[in-house]
C-alpha cells in the first residue's frame, strides 16, 4: 500500500513538472515578445478574477479546505509529540528546520502537484494559454499557506487542553 502510495505521488509530481517544462518555451517566447513576465504584469492582475469564476473555481474551495485538514491532523500529532507550533519552529528552531520543511512538503505533496496541474488547465480552458510561473505560484499558495496556519494553530489548541493530549 505505501509502495503504491509514493507511486501515486510521484506520477502526480512527475506531471505537474511535465506541465510546466511544456509551458515554459511559450512563457519564455512571450517575454521575448511582450517585454514582460506574466506573473509579475498587469494583465496577471486583471485576469485573477476570472479564475475565480472560471471552470476551476471549485478548487479555490476544496484544495485550501484539504491543506487545512491536513494541517490540523498533522499539528494534533506534533501536539502529542511535545513539539512547537509548526510556524513557530520553522522560525525559531534552525536545528530541525529542514526537517519540518520536509514533514511539510510531503504531507502536501499531492495537493501540490494537483494544485500546479489545476492551474495549468484551467488556465488553458480560460486562456488558451499556460502560464508556468502563475501555476506554479498559486498552486502552492493556495495549499501551504492554509496547511502551515492549520497547523500551527492546532497544536496550540491541543496544547491548551492537556486532557486532549
Amino acid at each position: 500500500m505505501n509502495i503504491e502510495r509514493r507511486k501515486v505521488s510521484t506520477v502526480l509530481t512527475v506531471i505537474a513538472v511535465l506541465i510546466l517544462v511544456a509551458a515554459l518555451p511559450s512563457a519564455v517566447r512571450d517575454t521575448f515578445e511582450t517585454g514582460r513576465i506574466y506573473l509579475f504584469s498587469h494583465q496577471f492582475l486583471e485576469e485573477l478574477p476570472q479564475r475565480f469564476t472560471g471552470p476551476g473555481r471549485m478548487r479555490f474551495v476544496l484544495q485550501p479546505l484539504i491543506a487545512v485538514l491536513l494541517g490540523v491532523r498533522a499539528g494534533w500529532h506534533d501536539a502529542h509529540a511535545g513539539r512547537l507550533p509548526y510556524i513557530y519552529a520553522l522560525v525559531t528552531d534552525a536545528g530541525h528546520r529542514k526537517d519540518l520543511l520536509r514533514s511539510g512538503l510531503s504531507a502536501v505533496r499531492d495537493l501540490l502537484a494537483m494544485g500546479i496541474t489545476l492551474d495549468a488547465l484551467a488556465q488553458l480552458l480560460i486562456y488558451g494559454v499556460v502560464h508556468p510561473g502563475a501555476a506554479a505560484v498559486l498552486g502552492p499558495v493556495l495549499i501551504c499557506l492554509p496547511y502551515a496556519v492549520a497547523r500551527a494553530v492546532a497544536t496550540r489548541v491541543v496544547n491548551l487542553f492537556p486532557r486532549a493530549r
